[in-house]
């Protein structure tokens, strides 16, 4: 079947070219074919006539032979010359090209109009054609977010005659035809309840349990029924058995992705699916050099929602390939793989080098989604990124309306869990005062203390709202219609309190309630404080004990009244001497260890995080005299010797006043 017809007042001159250009074809050597099509068809790819169902050929050599529905048969114990052979393959490939040239013509196609007006200049058009023509329309016609096309395109005769026609020819559709125009009406969001459609699903049944439909229909059909009657249909679950059955070879890359939205779509199966989950995992290994950003976007996406946590090799590959691909991913992409990536706890320098460049180059034109969502990446995996952090708040700066409260928090909350301050740091906390005093009431309560609990540990104090967050109103509304407050959020506001008797004298507000004041901010469910690396604290306590001369003369893991727990605790009388620990009396100062290991800083780095730096800030007002003994100067020495020695440079120095 011809993809195009001409106009009924040029059939016999098209007729007339075609065989004449075919004869002079024939003629000539299989080496001069190509040559031969460019000069003579090549005009003519959009004004072939509808072909008949009955070829036959006028060559000489092939009297005996005709082509069928793009059958091929031959009498029994005849050869075939190889002439012939290639004669045929041209003649599939003038039918292939010219298919091209029609998906072609449509893609150029801005409007649903300008498709229309193009489809009704034709005089034929097959199934397939009939389906792509539809699949436009929506493409460039739908008029909002869902995709639904505008009553005037719906109403459109030549949309209405493709429709009429798809109706009353759905048995004699062939499979790619009839998959296709399924789902173009279903992305179409036409009426389920039209004859139409039914009669289009009904005759995609019969075939289905046929067994005729091969996987790349399967998938286009599982997905439309998806949209069109929701992930509990019956239908689905046949196709899904079905392609169970087939072998993963078979699958294209484009039909591994189709079959994870299917997949997707029903979570809630995901025991009864896992073991072809794990296969199609295991097989998508083999394709991931094939996907598009797009489609990996979209494996990410369905990994997560169907909780596939023993998939981290896909995970893993999926990450090292998509680096070079990076500029190449949408917003909503991009959105996407970051919050995978978070889901999985995967990251990767290299992939992280990427994204500095991407957001440098394009901070300013970033979607606030996306930004929100790469903060949110390097707040949740620890990665000190100076390029992006500076990008991000940039970005916030010139375009803070645009910042959803949620988006902001997920904004600014990296700023205090890296302790970092950008160089526009001023400009930003202005924005972000000028935001909350304007949109105070639109930020969820625990939302809104996580951002301004995030502000004072970089030292940007919420004076101006500590009296809100210590109100009885605010403090029920935090609550909600649960029983009690939860853990962190009465950590938060201890420590915002405590913030605000030493770091914020000049506030004279209300006060937190002692029944919303925590006894500790080391607790194992939700920590403001990192516990100790214990292996590390081991090596400290040999070299402690070396140096002073028991262990009875310091202390570990202490708490103390204001809820911070010091490492390490040494006592000094008036002329500083070391002192037991047992002993409370003639104790004039306290010096804090402070053991930090590896998670108490930024990942790769030396930079110490938010809640570490604001805990050893609190212990110095407090009184206390502060030595840091950081793991990347522990791991420098070589032996036992050289730890006391450090050790005792550390806490026998001019600015500590002990006395060996």
């Amino acid at each position: 079947m011809a993809l195009v017809g001409l106009r009924r007042n040029l059939c016999h001159l098209c007729d007339f070219q075609i065989h004449r250009a075919l004869a002079v074809l024939r003629s000539q050597p299989v080496s001069h074919i190509h040559q031969a099509v460019r000069e003579h068809l090549c005009c003519w790819f959009f004004a072939l006539r509808p072909t008949p169902s009955r070829v036959r050929s006028h060559h000489p050599c092939c009297n005996n032979f005709h082509s069928e529905n793009r059958s091929e048969t031959q009498p029994a114990g005849q050869l075939v010359s190889p002439r012939v052979h290639d004669w045929d393959r041209l003649e599939q490939n003038i039918k292939h090209a010219d298919e091209q040239m029609f998906y072609r013509r449509l893609n150029d196609f801005t409007s649903s109009e300008e498709v229309l007006s193009f489809v009704s200049t034709l005089e034929t058009l097959p199934d397939s054609g009939a389906a792509g023509a539809l699949r436009r329309i929506w493409e460039v016609g739908k008029k909002d977010d869902a995709g639904r096309l505008p009553e005037e395109i719906l109403d459109n005769h030549v949309f209405k005659a493709l429709c009429f026609r798809l109706e009353r020819e759905a048995p004699t559709l062939t499979n790619t035809g009839l998959v296709r125009a399924l789902q173009a009406l279903t992305l179409s969001h036409v009426d389920p309840q039209t004859s139409l459609l039914e009669n289009l699903v009904a005759e995609c049944q019969n075939r289905l349990q046929k067994g005729g439909l091969e996987v790349h229909h399967l998938c286009i059909l599982g997905e439309s029924l998806v949209k069109l009657q929701g992930p509990g249909c019956v239908m689905l679950e046949q196709i899904i058995a079905q392609l169970q059955g087939e072998e993963l070879e078979k699958f294209s890359p484009e039909d591994v992705v189709a079959i994870y939205r299917i997949l997707q779509a029903c979570p809630e199966k995901v025991d009864q699916h896992q073991a072809f989950l794990s296969k199609m995992n295991s097989f998508t290994l083999s394709v991931v050099y094939s996907l598009s950003p797009k489609s990996i976007s979209q494996v990410l996406s369905a990994l997560v929602a169907l909780d596939q946590t023993q998939a981290l090799p896909l995970v893993i590959k999926l990450g090292k390939y998509m680096v070079r691909y990076i500029p190449r991913f949408t917003s909503g992409e991009l959105a996407s793989v970051l919050e995978a990536f978070i889901y999985f706890g995967y990251s990767d320098r290299f992939f992280t080098s990427a994204l500095e460049q991407h957001v440098a180059a394009l901070c300013l034109a970033l979607n606030p989604e996306v930004v929100s969502k790469i903060t949110k990446y390097c707040s949740k995996k620890l990665i000190f990124s100076k390029p992006i952090l500076n990008a991000v708040a940039e970005s916030f700066v010139c375009h803070s309306e645009k910042f959803s409260p949620h988006q902001i928090s997920e904004l600014i909350e990296p700023f205090g869990t890296l302790n970092y301050l950008p160089p526009n740091a001023p400009a930003l906390f202005r924005k972000l005062e000028t935001m909350l005093v304007t949109h105070f009431n639109h930020f969820p309560p625990k939302t809104l203390l996580k951002l301004l609990h995030s502000c004072s540990l970089i030292e940007r104090h919420p004076v101006n709202f500590m009296a809100k967050l210590f109100s009885p109103y605010f403090l029920q509304q935090l609550q909600g219609k649960e029983p009690y407050l939860d853990r962190l959020s009465l950590a938060q506001l201890t420590q915002l309190f405590l913030t605000s008797i030493l770091e914020c004298p000049f506030y004279k507000g209300p006060r937190l309630l002692p029944k919303y004041q925590v006894k500790s901010f080391l607790t194992p469910c939700c920590s403001l404080e990192t516990p100790m690396d214990f292996q590390l604290y081991k090596s400290v306590m040999i070299g402690l004990i070396d140096l002073l001369g028991a262990r009875l003369y310091f202390a570990s893991k202490v708490l103390t009244p204001y809820c911070y727990t010091l490492d390490v605790e040494i006592k000094l009388d008036e002329e500083g001497f070391v002192l037991p620990f047992t002993v409370d009396e003639d104790v004039r100062k306290r010096v804090a260890l402070c053991i930090d290991g590896p998670k108490r800083f930024c990942f790769n780095s030396k930079n110490l995080l938010g809640k570490e730096a604001i805990k050893q800030r609190h212990l110095r007002l407090l009184g206390y005299e502060v030595v840091q003994i950081p793991y990347h100067e522990i791991e420098m020495l070589k032996s036992r010797l050289e730890l006391v020695e450090y050790l005792q440079r550390k806490l026998f120095s001019q600015n500590t006043g002990l006395h060996w």
